[in-house]
């Protein structure tokens, strides 16, 4: 079985499918897929993340509020820790810091971080970090707020051989999206080939960056096996092999699943 460990499911392109949520999780059973983890970016599309979460069994989410979301209500790390206590909602994130997008005084981002680091430490809930342009920052946060007592994921990591094994230092695995299967993703490849068996997770960013041989297309959940398919090359293993060391460590990580 392979797990989707971020995904969005809330914003995913249906038109493939019919308009029908359903048909899309069911594209993703066929492909193997047998959990997904529906991440939330902001407070007012929560209530969406956690009703799919209820409604579909092999579907779980998380709360907190995407570094680029500026323009959104801000929680507290109270709120957070009361909603992530939902049976349902397994980890805290994405959070994290994104300096490509963002200009001027950022010091609300990384304040906003430190709030969902307090959370996660409070609720006993793992992080899920989105780190872009800001690696320097991002790890000297979470080092300084005590992140691995959280743990977590660096999702969609895009970085080099030594800011994975600092992450990994810390408590944090590494999960690879479609980026990895891009051709001028060299770095990245050696990352995926040198990570430990139970340190590294598979992923879409559905509807975002769909992997090769479906790179510019609308991404979905089943579309990770393409993930871990390239994965099991780089790593000279088979898919089998992949999907069940990215599983457990799934299930170490954020503890629920189907």
């Amino acid at each position: 079985m392979l797990v989707d460990s971020h995904c969005h499911l809330d914003r995913l392109d249906l038109e493939p499918f019919g308009g029908d949520l359903d048909a899309a999780l069911a594209a993703a059973a066929e492909a193997g897929v047998g959990h997904m983890l529906c991440v939330c970016i902001d407070m007012d599309n929560f209530p969406r993340v956690r009703e799919l979460a209820h409604a579909h069994p092999q579907v779980s989410a998380s709360v907190g509020v995407h570094p680029n979301e500026r323009d959104t209500r801000e929680p507290d790390a109270d709120e957070l820790v009361k909603l992530a206590a939902d049976d349902q909602v397994v980890a805290i994130g994405e959070t994290g810091l994104d300096y490509f997008r963002s200009e001027g005084d950022l010091d609300w981002q990384r304040e906003r971080f430190r709030r969902h680091i307090a959370a996660a430490r409070a609720a006993g809930k793992p992080l899920i970090i989105h780190m872009r342009d800001a690696t320097a920052d991002t790890l000297e946060i979470l080092r300084g707020e005590r992140a691995g007592e959280a743990g977590g994921v660096m999702h969609c990591f895009v970085e080099d051989w030594d800011t994975a094994r600092q992450a990994m230092d810390l408590g944090f695995v590494i999960s690879f999206s479609g980026i990895v299967t891009f051709r001028n993703a060299q770095a990245l490849k050696e990352v995926a080939r040198k990570v430990p068996g139970d340190m590294y997770l598979v992923e879409t960013d559905s509807p975002y960056l769909a992997p090769m041989p479906h790179r510019g297309k609308s991404n979905h959940p089943a579309w990770v096996r393409h993930v871990a398919e390239h994965i099991a090359q780089l790593r000279n293993t088979d898919l089998d092999t992949v999907a069940q060391q990215t599983t457990a460590t799934y299930q170490r990580v954020f503890g629920r699943i189907s």
